[in-house]
Formats: C-alpha cells, sequence, structure tokens
C-alpha cells in the first residue's frame, strides 16, 4: 500500500477522498433519491430540529474523523492510509465514526426530506459499509498493525460508542 508520507500529500488525498466517497455517499446519492425537496413538517419544528441536528453532527464527526487521518499522515482512503493506527479523537469512542456520520447524515436527510427512499438507501449504506468493515478494514488492520490493532479492537466497539474516551 501507498502511504502518504508528506503533511500536503495527506491533507489534499484526504480533502479529494471526502468529495468522492462521502460526498457522493452522504449528498450526490440522497440529493438524487429525495430531490432536496423538503417536506411540509408544519407545525413539526421539533422533527426538523432532529434532522439538521443529525446531519450536523454527522458533518462534524465526519470532518474530525477525516482531519485525524490527514494529522497521522494518511488519507481514510484505502490506497493511501496513514503511517499509524488512528486511536485518537472520536476513535477512543468507537472504531467506526466516519461510517457513523455519514448514515446519520443520510437518515437527517431522510427526515427532513420525508424520504422512505432515503431510509431504505441508509439501511444499504449501513450494510454495505458493515460488510467492508467485515470483509476487508479488519483483516487489513490486523495484519497492518497487528495486535495493537487487536488491542484497540478489544477495548473500543466498532458501532455503539463507548460513554467514556478509551485510554491506551
Amino acid at each position: 500500500m501507498a502511504k502518504a508520507t508528506s503533511p500536503a500529500r495527506a491533507w489534499i488525498g484526504t480533502v479529494l477522498f471526502l468529495f468522492l466517497a462521502p460526498g457522493i455517499v452522504a449528498g450526490l446519492i440522497p440529493g438524487l433519491i429525495s430531490g432536496w425537496r423538503w417536506f411540509g413538517w408544519g407545525s413539526a419544528w421539533m422533527v426538523v430540529m432532529f434532522a439538521w441536528i443529525a446531519i450536523a453532527a454527522g458533518v462534524v464527526f465526519l470532518l474530525h474523523a477525516f482531519a485525524l487521518f490527514a494529522l497521522h499522515g494518511g488519507t481514510p482512503a484505502p490506497v493511501a492510509p496513514s503511517e499509524t493506527l488512528v486511536v485518537t479523537g472520536a476513535y477512543r469512542f468507537v472504531r467506526n465514526p466516519m461510517y457513523i456520520a455519514v448514515v446519520s447524515m443520510i437518515l437527517g436527510q431522510a427526515l427532513l426530506f420525508g424520504s422512505w427512499g432515503l431510509v431504505i438507501y441508509a439501511v444499504i449504506v449501513l450494510a454495505a459499509v458493515f460488510a467492508f468493515v467485515k470483509g476487508y478494514e479488519e483483516p487489513t488492520l490486523t495484519e497492518t498493525y497487528g495486535e495493537q490493532y487487536l488491542h484497540y479492537r478489544r477495548n473500543v466497539p466498532g458501532w455503539w460508542p463507548r460513554l467514556t474516551p478509551w485510554r491506551e
């Protein structure tokens, strides 16, 4: 695997991958499914507020997780991984914050646009990333980082965040 060694290369690769992967999965495709047509929630302002909170939280955690990869000398893209195992920031609470963030953004849009198509799409995305994690990501991280990753995996859940941050 090629590694991004310069900080500039890591940041450029991270930003490009951000637009290519989650930008398409959590932005373009939901727009195509929903047409970005607002659902008339009327006086149900709490639904709209909850939708925006889910979207905003997803964006914040996604950007945070992506930045951590660049700070660790790589990108989230499998072709240019970080030089070290990323176990800081959000990764101290859950192993897959990017995938959770993307699904949160899609579900927030499903609420905002009143789209059952986006709910179904979110389930498909979650199933796809779960299969990717189990079939490729976890075996690759185990092979690359060995006992360090296995120790991390034993202590930090994959999909449901810990209440307290893990300290190595």
